[in-house]
């Protein structure tokens, strides 16, 4: 005889969006597995000079060049703390449909955990937080309020043009 549950009740426990999880400071978050395209551990990077502190350098990555960010710092001032739970996440940074195969890479702390959950559980916590439009929906657990980051608002416009300069008309060259 099988032992197996029936086929529709294995589909059930599948259901839900994968999160990779992380840290900023004590507070936890979560991204969409599907924006990630790679975790990678903390890499050496290029610095920008006279960059924000935010921006943690360039990381060339398989024949492309990826601004890399930290979270943390973005977020709170916090940069993320070296650990070796700290890793490099290139995600697919897709806000502009003429550079669908943009990458951004994120600083993360603590990035080693995944969850599967249903969106659904994830619910708005009342503030209109207009200067952090990526701090999506919270869910709570028995550790606490989880919050979901959208990846695709990350970044203002301004930080947008700083960090993926438009190519000018005359000969290609970057802006």
């Amino acid at each position: 005889m099988n032992d197996l549950p029936p086929h529709s009740s294995m589909d059930a426990a599948n259901k839900g969006k994968l999160f990779l999880l992380f840290r900023i400071g004590d507070q936890r978050f979560a991204l969409d597995t599907h924006d990630v395209v790679e975790v990678l551990p903390r890499l050496p990077l290029k610095p920008i000079a006279q960059a924000p502190q935010w921006v943690a350098g360039v990381l060339a990555h398989r024949g492309d060049l990826v601004p890399v960010i930290d979270v943390g710092a973005l977020s709170f001032g916090q940069p993320a703390a070296t650990r070796t739970s700290t890793r490099l996440v290139l995600v697919h940074y897709r806000v502009d449909p003429e550079r669908p195969d943009l990458l951004l890479g994120l600083i993360l702390e603590q990035a080693s955990n995944t969850l599967r959950c249903a969106p659904e559980e994830f619910l708005p916590y009342g503030l209109d937080n207009t200067e952090a439009p990526y701090l999506g929906p919270v869910r709570e657990d028995a550790q606490g309020l989880l919050q979901w980051i959208g990846v695709q608002a990350l970044l203002s416009d301004e930080v947008r043009q700083l960090l993926f300069p438009v190519a000018a008309d005359s000969g290609g060259e970057l802006a």
